[in-house]
């Protein structure tokens, strides 16, 4: 049975009205399910700050040989690491692909991504290791995993990706999820978000590259141009991020309205 979040409104986040009841995922059974075939792709879906890169470090862990493609439409950029929370050091000694692919500046788009999967992909599959996709981007991960969507394969056929995915998402309560982020946002400013965009700028990167990024690198550009206070660009940036999150879960959901089978777990209760 579906419940209720009870926390009040947050201005500026539509309230999730209801959260699916999280299950429990067997690493040993997923990874016969991929020894026999039934599946070529485990894929750990979750909006930001709810640990999906935790949860896909320890399962990849448990289920050996394992490595772990990136969905992140932010990640791919070099330089651009506190910003997008590439927090590479979770990965510990799991093999990870697709982040840091262009330069900070440049326009990537959901064809280069389909382009650069499809060949990682296959290089861990030549490898007879698993592959598991993980991140919150949901249009990278439906032109990694539902390419049919797309009227343009731009070159990559659809035989040279995944058929038959494993979609585990990581569910936190809204409650939960709101002091995520906030803390998350707070814990970046500290380690430095605000000289990471400053050193990208007088690298001679375009204000308006910056501003093209969205969320940090836009508030932040925009408190370094003396457009925001900090308190300013701290406010709106937060909120920009809640809203984010809210949009996240709404495509998640949309892709379960079209017949995507989504496993929901809870992080915090992974048990190998």
């Amino acid at each position: 049975m579906n419940r209720t979040e009870l926390l009040p409104d947050r201005p500026g986040v539509p309230p999730m009205a209801k959260l699916p009841d999280p299950e429990t995922i067997d690493p040993a059974a997923l990874r016969q399910a991929w020894a026999d075939g039934d599946i070529d792709l485990v894929c750990v879906l979750g909006p930001t700050a709810s640990g999906k890169t935790r949860y896909a470090v320890q399962l990849a862990k448990a289920m050996g040989r394992t490595e772990i493609l990136s969905a992140d439409s932010r990640q791919v950029y070099r330089g651009m690491d506190i910003g997008t929370g590439k927090d590479l050091g979770e990965y510990g000694d799991v093999p990870f692909h697709l982040i840091d692919l262009v330069p900070a500046g440049y326009k990537f788009n959901i064809y280069e991504y389909q382009a650069a999967f499809a060949e990682a992909y296959a290089d861990v599959r030549s490898r007879g290791c698993l592959p598991l996709l993980c991140g919150g981007s949901g249009l990278y991960i439906e032109a990694a995993t539902r390419a049919y969507k797309f009227k343009k394969e731009n070159g990559v056929p659809e035989s040279a990706l995944p058929q038959n995915t494993f979609y585990i998402g990581t569910l936190v309560s809204r409650e939960e999820r709101v002091a995520r982020i906030d803390r998350r946002l707070d814990e970046r400013l500290e380690e430095g978000l605000v000289e990471e965009v400053r050193g990208l700028l007088d690298s001679g990167i375009p204000a308006e590259d910056l501003l093209y990024y969205g969320l940090e690198y836009k508030f932040v550009t925009q408190y370094l141009l003396g457009e925001l206070t900090f308190e300013q660009m701290h406010i709106l940036l937060g909120n920009a991020i809640h809203q984010f999150a809210k949009r996240q879960m709404t495509w998640f959901r949309g892709m379960e309205r079209d017949g995507v089978r989504i496993h929901w777990v809870k992080p915090g209760d992974f048990t190998p």
